[in-house]
Order: structure tokens, then C-alpha cells, then sequence
């Protein structure tokens, strides 16, 4: 298989208004590098619906990356909006994997519970919700890193 291009998008008031240094966004990009992936986008993004909308859609439609991970936003915070700009330019969900990084993220904090992030696809693009501290990443990315490439074969009509 083709190495997969990666997009990596952190949703962070704070990065944007430089009182907070992403660390989550350039976790991700090294995660990615280690499994041979090519990492296409870097991006940095206000907790801003359209902001994150136009974002997902620059990687998946322009950039034409396999994968969009995206890093905060995905709590109960007023400006968490994260899983609902994902929602709104992808065709279908993809729960399991939101599922998946719930369940086993409970076996390492039971704040997990209050993630709201989510899975899905736009066109040929699988999008994926991450949490945005650094720790948080490193843990969620691990458990769903190995399930990547084989949902871009699926989604490209490979099979199972």
C-alpha cells in the first residue's frame, strides 16, 4: 500500500491566540512519520466552526489526504465545536472508531466519558477526532493507528 497522507489539524483558541503551544499537532505529525506515513497538512485552528469546516475540507478535498486527525475541541466546553464542524461536511459516521478510543481511554481516565469527539468520511477521507492535550494523543492515536490503513483499502473498495 501507498504510504497514507495525513492531515493534522489542531482546534485550540489558545494556540491561535499564542497563549497555549500546541504540542498534540506536532505529537501527531511525529506518530504519523514513525508508521511511514506522509504527513500533507499541518493546520491550526480557532475553536470556530467554520474555521475547522473549511479546514477539513481544504485536506480532504484539495489535499486529497487519506486521513484528517484533528486534535481538541472535542469536549463540553461552549466553544468545543469540533465534532459538529466534522459532522457538517461528512457524508457518513464512522462510530466505531469514536467508540473504540472511549472505551479504551476509560481504562486510562474516567474523563473519557465526556468526550464527545467523533469518526467519519468525507468522499475518500477518513476524519478523526483526537483529544488535544499531547498525553491524550499519543494514548488514542495508539489505539486506533493500527486500523488505519486497512479502513482507506475498505473505503477504497478493497474489501475486508
Amino acid at each position: 500500500m501507498t504510504p497514507l497522507r495525513i492531515g493534522i489539524l489542531t482546534c485550540s483558541d489558545g494556540c491561535v491566540a499564542g497563549t497555549r503551544i500546541d504540542t498534540a499537532g506536532p505529537a501527531l505529525a511525529i506518530l504519523c512519520s514513525e508508521q511511514g506515513w506522509d504527513v500533507a497538512a499541518e493546520r491550526l485552528s480557532a475553536d470556530d466552526t467554520e474555521a475547522i469546516q473549511e479546514a477539513i475540507v481544504e485536506m480532504a478535498d484539495v489535499l486529497e489526504c487519506d486521513v484528517v486527525l484533528t486534535a481538541g475541541g472535542t469536549g463540553l466546553g461552549p466553544r468545543d465545536v469540533t465534532p459538529e464542524a466534522t459532522l457538517a461536511v461528512s457524508e457518513r459516521e464512522v462510530p466505531g472508531i469514536a467508540e473504540a478510543i472511549r472505551s479504551l481511554s476509560l481504562d486510562v481516565t474516567k474523563r473519557a466519558m465526556l468526550s464527545r469527539a467523533v469518526a467519519s468520511q468525507r468522499g475518500s477521507t477518513l476524519i478523526v477526532n483526537l483529544p488535544g492535550s499531547e498525553k491524550a494523543v499519543r494514548e488514542t492515536f495508539g489505539f486506533i493507528s493500527d486500523q488505519l490503513e486497512h479502513a482507506i483499502e475498505m473505503m477504497a473498495g478493497e474489501g475486508h
